[in-house]
């Protein structure tokens, strides 16, 4: 007869963001293993944690890089308005002298 199991899970714990940062700063400090154990989180916890701070990081350098590009096109465009609006207003006036 086949052996009957615990059916039982164990509720997930969500951690917040300010207790991620923090056990991070712990594992630096410590290492992974040990602030692991402080914890009493896994170490590939940890380590999952890292990896998505870190895409965070990467995400918010690159927003910060395509803000700095539309920032300096939105400048060149607004100067290429100002040149073609006194190329018209040339235009305009020399076509009067033509006529």
């Amino acid at each position: 007869m086949p052996r009957q199991r615990n059916t039982v899970k164990a509720a997930r714990r969500r951690h917040s963001e300010e207790f991620k940062t923090e056990a991070l700063l712990l594992a630096d400090k410590v290492g992974v293993a040990e602030a692991a154990s402080q914890l009493k989180v896994q170490s590939s916890q940890l380590y999952s944690w890292r990896s998505q701070a870190e895409t965070r990081r990467s995400k918010g350098a690159a927003e910060q890089a395509l803000s700095a590009e539309n920032a300096r096109l939105k400048r060149q465009l607004a100067e290429k308005e100002q040149e073609l609006a006194i190329i018209k207003k040339a235009t305009a006036y020399f076509a009067r002298d033509l006529t």
